[in-house]
């Protein structure tokens, strides 16, 4: 008989992966309390959600969107990183935060429905995220207006050195 709590979970963990732009499973073993505290409060300062699952109800929440999963992704002790906004930023965190605490495995992930193993979610974490891409996107639109604008400003500038020059002549 299937209690209400995990029907409850496994509809939760259904609408999490439905909306969620990306999701990295995480191994997490070697992870003390303290450690996992400080995770989970690194991930919400960037608006991702890091949340410990079974492995049993994560499934039969796959099975709900019609995500399939390599064999061996639910292995083990496994958790979501998730983010509804930016696809990178689960990555970033995870794989930033295992090689900084020398713990948590990159099992894989979901892109925008696209299953991916731990290989390509290691590529994903070493994309800039959408902050960056947006800054550069910005800075390649400001840049011709900025030199332009320098290419008006050069004759009057030269004008202001050669009069201040002439200057200097007649006054030494």
């Amino acid at each position: 008989m299937v209690r209400p709590e995990k029907i409850k979970e496994v509809e939760r963990l259904t609408l999490m992966l439905r909306d969620a732009s990306s999701v990295v499973l995480v191994d997490f073993r070697g992870l003390d309390v303290q450690k996992a505290q400080e995770l989970r409060e690194e991930c919400r300062q960037i608006d991702v959600q890091y949340r410990v699952v079974k492995n049993t109800l994560l499934s039969r929440a796959l099975d709900e969107v019609g995500i399939s999963l390599d064999d061996g992704m639910l292995e083990g002790p496994t958790a979501l990183a998730l983010s509804y906004d930016d696809p990178v930023a689960p990555a970033q965190k995870i794989k930033s935060f295992g090689k900084e605490h020398r713990v948590l495995e990159i099992k894989g992930g979901i892109s925008d429905g696209t299953v991916m193993d731990s290989e390509e979610i290691r590529r994903l974490a070493d994309l800039p995220s959408r902050e960056e891409l947006l800054a550069k996107v910005a800075y390649c639109f400001a840049a011709p207006m900025t030199r332009t604008a320098q290419v008006f400003e050069a004759p009057m500038r030269d004008l202001n050195l050669v009069v201040s020059q002439l200057r200097e002549k007649k006054a030494g």
